[in-house]
């Protein structure tokens, strides 16, 4: 088990606190993403650096609200040469910073095609080789999944939300194919991983932050998709589920 205390206090962040929370996460953000294009325009920009970067930003987003994070569970050899998919619970925009605080190797957020019009994260994302599959155009998804194909056997790691949305109270919403897809084509090894409390930092759809909140990393047993097909999608999204609401405990509510 490990323990990350960024915070001694569990307090509600008063109107002043939560502008300085957005904007020094708007200004940290902006800053990362412009040393990210920066390195790509000279030409000095590669995995290793974007692994640093993200972890930095992500490290210093979580102070900014100072989460008192401990992370459970083995993680597994990522270095292994199999293809992995990290498939983590989704309640908060601090999932992500967590995640890349908390696991090891080269993990990519496989995002929503939208979060490339933001002016310089979306061009930092591309650069920092970033995926995104847009299914609604076959042609595009097919030319998406075989760059994140790619990718996986190169080493990157990707993380996606099973659920698609935050959920707003931190209980496991209905999950969407469109990962299990991903999954079963590449034939990858699924880490399940949940993330509790991290909805009380910033709940969904909400500006109410609270800081210095407990979140508590679990990860669980990897699901190897090797051997099989579209016809286990079901079973495998079942399997998915169940071992991340065991990983929950009480469905989130403590």
């Amino acid at each position: 088990m490990i323990r990350l205390n960024l915070s001694p206090l569990t307090e509600s962040a008063t109107l002043l606190r939560r502008a300085g929370v957005v904007l020094g996460s708007v200004g940290l953000t902006a800053i990362y993403s412009l040393l990210v294009l920066l390195r790509a325009l000279f030409g000095r920009l590669n995995r290793p650096i974007v692994d640093k970067y993200c972890r930095e930003w992500s490290a210093a987003l979580l102070r900014l609200v100072r989460v008192s994070l401990t992370v459970r569970g083995e993680v597994p050899d990522f270095s292994d040469g199999r293809r992995y998919i990290i498939m983590s619970t989704h309640a908060s925009h601090y999932d992500i910073p967590v995640s890349f605080v908390s696991l090891p190797g080269t993990i990519r957020m496989l995002a929503k095609k939208e979060l490339f019009s933001i002016p310089l994260l979306g061009q930092a994302m591309r650069a920092g080789e970033f995926p995104s599959i847009d299914r609604s155009r076959r042609n595009r998804a097919v030319q998406d999944l075989e760059k994140a194909r790619q990718m996986m056997e190169s080493g990157v790691v990707l993380w996606a939300a099973p659920e698609g949305t935050r959920s707003p109270d931190g209980r496991l919403l209905p999950f969407k194919k469109g990962c299990f897809h991903l999954a079963l084509d590449t034939q990858a090894v699924i880490v399940p991983v949940a993330i509790r409390g991290i909805h009380r930092v910033l709940p969904a759809r909400s500006w109410h932050i609270n800081l210095g909140q407990p979140v508590d990393v679990r990860v669980g047993r990897p699901i190897d998709t090797a051997g099989k097909s579209k016809q286990d999608i079901a079973r495998l999204m079942d399997d998915v589920r169940q071992e991340i609401e065991a990983l929950l405990g009480n469905g989130e509510a403590e």
